[in-house]
């Protein structure tokens, strides 16, 4: 199958993804901390993780599957923009404490669940 092909289906398969993570968190009303957006960046950074590792170990031996996942589905799930325009949007609306928490959180949270992606690519 054409790789373009599969990136656009794994990248739709990724957008619903990331939309029903949105709908299960709820909107974010004005100076709320974005819980949809870190999620889906941390747990992306986990999978990502997985994902390289099991291609480096050629667990994952298919480039197919490894485009498709990672630049597809994990492509479309995860949003640097989102992350940038809701932090952007605690300061617009004075909560920047929570603008300062959503910034370290994301650096933390998704360099520690990349670390344990890759570790747990590593045991499987």
């Amino acid at each position: 199958m054409d790789r373009y092909l599969l990136v656009a289906l794994f990248g739709a398969a990724g957008a619903v993804s990331r939309y029903a993570v949105d709908t299960l968190f709820g909107s974010v009303s004005p100076g709320q901390f974005p819980w949809s957006t870190l999620v889906v960046n941390v747990v992306g950074a986990f999978a990502l993780g997985v994902l390289i590792e099991l291609g480096l170990r050629g667990v994952l031996a298919n480039p197919n599957w490894r485009i498709a996942l990672g630049v597809g589905f994990l492509g479309a799930f995860t949003t640097f923009s989102t992350y940038a325009f809701a932090t952007v949007r605690l300061v617009e609306d004075s909560a920047v404490t929570l603008a300062v928490i959503n910034t370290f959180a994301l650096i933390v949270l998704g360099l520690a669940a990349a670390f344990a992606g890759i570790l747990a690519g590593r045991a499987i």
